[in-house]
């Protein structure tokens, strides 16, 4: 999913049309370290610095194999003091949430707390109604795999012109939007289609189900995220923060360009309040804490086989090619016929992928400090096929 294509799945200040570059002092700031004995990532170093020379701030990365752990940075954590990226920055990584929330609900599952095949109204009763939307048909496993047809908040016009567009961002990005707000905003449209008749992602999806998870436990989805994930796999630089602004340090500075163009201003958009992304795109992580859980949730760490099984047992993703979805994660098949796992993510200044082979043996997280330009999609094919 590259990231110019996809940013409109999460909340993202440009619609990413040509690449263009920010400065040259940039692209002339030191690039990755060595790769390890043995192993050879000249091809991933050069494609992040080429997401620099298309107008990426910077990039931050790591990778995981049989060599061992491989770290990349290219161009500048802050275009203030030109200050590079390190490879152990923390960065908001977006709908890469979406795989944490899905791990957590199919863990209830299998503890018996809930099915997949449960009506979305069973357990939040009257909450999904409202200009054709009705939670009665609508499964846990369609909010999962995004075939509820249920509408996106985030494209909502009122939501849009409160927290998108450039104004409106800075008077408002530090407000509270909880999860309820969330799929108000939805419903205040029409459903993309009829429960189970097509695939269109949509953020509401996982609102939602954060809701159930808060429903079924009596805590928040934060607190399982923590309680089941982030605390077993000792992820130390994870956290759901909740209405915290703030980002944990070492870290980058987040730029925007809040609008249509590229050409326009830069923005500087590190600070605010991650409500605004909900239980869809809300966390925060580093390269390592990703590849450690991708890696561990492929080889049967965090789910038995039977709920493995379910969530890579993926849909057809129109509009994304090479991409199926499962249920919090996109299964996707390389120009090399390398077949990887993982997720985009995406929000306001700051873009972000995780992907890990079937084996776990194989991983790659990196991040884009700016969320107009620069193309994913070659950072990955370039680690795991050139």
């Amino acid at each position: 999913m590259r990231a110019t294509r996809t940013l409109r799945f999460a909340l993202v200040g440009a619609v990413a049309l040509t690449a263009t570059s920010l400065m040259a002092s940039a692209v002339a700031a030191p690039a990755s370290a060595p790769a390890p004995a043995g192993g050879d990532h000249s091809a991933t170093r050069k494609a992040m610095d080429a997401a620099v020379k298309d107008g990426v701030p910077g990039v931050a990365g790591q990778a995981k194999d049989k060599y061992g752990t491989w770290k990349g940075t290219s161009g500048v954590g802050n275009l203030r003091t030109k200050q590079p990226r390190s490879a152990h920055d923390r960065y908001r990584v977006g709908s890469v949430t979406k795989t944490f929330v899905a791990t957590v609900l199919l863990q209830l599952e299998a503890e018996g707390e809930l099915s997949l095949d449960d009506k979305v109204d069973e357990w939040l009763p009257g909450v999904v109604r409202g200009n054709g939307h009705d939670g009665r048909p609508i499964t846990l496993r369609q909010l999962l795999n995004h075939t509820s047809g249920v509408f996106d908040y985030r494209d909502d016009s009122e939501f849009v012109r409160k927290y998108i567009v450039k104004d409106a961002f800075f008077r408002n990005r530090f407000d509270t939007v909880t999860l309820d707000r969330h799929v108000k905003y939805a419903m205040a449209n029409r459903p993309y289609f009829e429960p189970g008749k097509s695939w269109r992602y949509s953020n509401t999806n996982y609102s939602l189900a954060a809701m159930v998870i808060e429903k079924a436990t009596g805590s928040s989805y934060g607190d399982e995220v923590h309680r089941r994930i982030v605390e077993p796999l000792g992820l130390h630089a994870t956290s759901v923060p909740g209405t915290d602004p703030r980002m944990p340090r070492p870290s980058s500075r987040a730029y925007a360009k809040l609008a249509e163009s590229t050409t326009g201003p830069t923005y500087d958009v590190t600070e605010l309040n991650p409500t605004l992304a909900g239980g869809g795109g809300d966390m925060i992580s580093d390269a390592h804490d990703l590849n450690r859980f991708y890696a561990a949730l492929l080889r049967g760490e965090l789910l038995p086989k039977a709920q493995l099984a379910e969530m890579k047992t993926t849909v057809e993703a129109p509009g994304l090619p090479g991409v199926r979805y499962g249920l919090g994660l996109a299964e996707r098949t390389l120009s090399c016929g390398v077949v990887v796992w993982g997720h985009h993510g995406g929000i306001v200044g700051s873009v972000s992928e995780a992907v890990t082979t079937a084996d776990g043996r194989h991983s790659l997280a990196f991040n884009f400090n700016g969320d107009w330009s620069g193309d994913t999609d070659a950072v990955i094919e370039a680690e795991f096929c050139d």
